[in-house]
């Protein structure tokens, strides 16, 4: 009987987690070309990624308004991106706060 487990430690032996995580890994350089980023520079570029889709959906539904030409679906589907990002910086950011909270008041 088969509970799943075995295909899931199969995953594990065909790639390492930094083959994964490591873009320079999968585009065939080497990992030393470029600097790792920092956790304050990733949140700072997911923060980044998260304004650009909120403009991106603000120009479609600014050119929607003005211009027959552009497509309903592809406003809505800019607006849902941006409300997706905006709404996972926000669990992002909710766990990050609990987890300062749950150092915070750890007994030393």
């Amino acid at each position: 009987m088969s509970t799943g487990i075995e295909a899931i430690a199969a995953i594990g032996k065909t790639e390492t987690i930094s083959t994964i995580v490591d873009p320079n890994v999968l585009n065939g350089r080497g990992a030393a070309s470029t600097p790792e980023l920092g956790f304050g520079d990733m949140l700072a570029n997911g923060l980044k990624s998260v304004e650009q889709k909120i403009d991106i959906a603000n120009a479609k539904v600014r050119d929607f308004s003005v211009d027959e030409n552009v497509p309903i679906h592809e406003v809505t589907i800019a607006l849902e991106e941006a409300r997706l990002s905006v709404e996972l910086a926000l669990q992002v950011r909710t766990r990050l706060v609990e987890g300062y909270r749950e150092i915070m008041n750890m007994q030393l």
